[in-house]
């Protein structure tokens, strides 16, 4: 049993149950896992970031409806006390800090002005916040877990990471019994720029992973967009090329309670023999390729 919270007639906050908390960290722990077989290095990002780290990805540009911020309460003003629940503007300091709507940020952050090898690889969790429209259960929630794995270096290497993990979504979620329909989808992360927005439509930058109309998993190619906007650059010269795989947790967990009508231990068990079934083919295509 989870519990949906929040304020209004649609709740858009989720406490999970004891069975819907374990199989999302088996879920993790198995997307994570994949990521380290590769020999990705994880780290741990924090839950907000200063506004002007966000503001380099032009994300109050590009994703403004979905910004969330955070402030200090002001108590020069005297005592603050919410009413019905909200606190006035008046009562709130400037906002200094955004709470990020994707993971994979705190990557290019950790590596902002350094050096990568070619085929440097990161996975991380984070805590993701959208200010939506509406909100629907675990398909739609203010906040989320998202799990990613990073790769950044060469343009070669983004990409052979977005089609290995491509395989292995598909092999999972085949497995599992909840066939997926790859989309290509779209960013605005290259709106700005007039060039690489005329590469992202001659070839789609992102590839949702649907169960009907919900993505719970995506690729994304982002070019060198992040490397130049946190200078990280390449051993060999010119800046990094990054891309990215991302999982919605509670996605994940909505699909599969209404796969196995809520009962989630089976859906604990299913998860684990298609983890199963990934790795051996991820071994079988290690044997026959050489290997990474």
């Amino acid at each position: 049993m989870n519990r949906l919270t929040g304020s209004g007639q649609s709740p858009a906050l989720a406490i999970l149950g004891p069975a819907s908390t374990r199989l999302l960290r088996e879920l993790d722990g198995i997307f994570a896992g994949w990521g380290l077989a590769e020999g990705a290095e994880e780290i741990s990002p924090p839950p907000l970031f200063p506004v002007s780290d966000l503001e380099k990805f032009d994300v109050y540009t590009n994703f403004p409806h979905l910004a969330w911020v955070a402030g200090s309460l002001d108590l020069e003003q005297g005592e603050a006390k919410p009413l019905n629940g909200r606190f006035a503007p008046d009562q709130l300091r400037e906002s200094r800090y955004g709470l990020p709507h994707a993971t994979c940020y705190g990557a290019y952050l950790y590596h902002e002005g350094g050096t990568v090898a070619a085929d440097t690889l990161l996975t991380l969790v984070n805590r993701c916040f959208r200010n939506e429209d509406h909100y629907n259960g675990l398909r739609r929630l203010a906040s989320f877990q998202m799990r990613e794995i990073v790769a950044l270096g060469d343009y070669e290497h983004t990409q052979q990471v977005i089609a290995r993990f491509t395989g292995r979504i598909e092999t999972f979620s085949t497995a599992l019994g909840i066939g997926l329909d790859r989309e290509a989808a779209s960013d605005p992360f290259f709106q700005n720029d007039g060039a690489r927005a005329l590469l992202a439509k001659l070839s789609p930058v992102k590839y949702e992973f649907q169960y009907g109309d919900l993505a719970i998993a995506s690729v994304n190619t982002h070019r060198n967009f992040f490397g130049e906007r946190c200078d990280i650059r390449l051993a060999s010269g010119g800046h990094a090329f990054t891309s990215c795989v991302a999982f919605g947790l509670e996605h994940w967990l909505h699909v599969l309670s209404e796969r196995y009508d809520g009962d989630l231990d089976s859906a604990l068990d299913a998860v684990r023999t298609a983890a199963t079934a990934v790795a051996a083919t991820a071994g079988a295509a290690g044997d026959a390729g050489g290997g990474r």
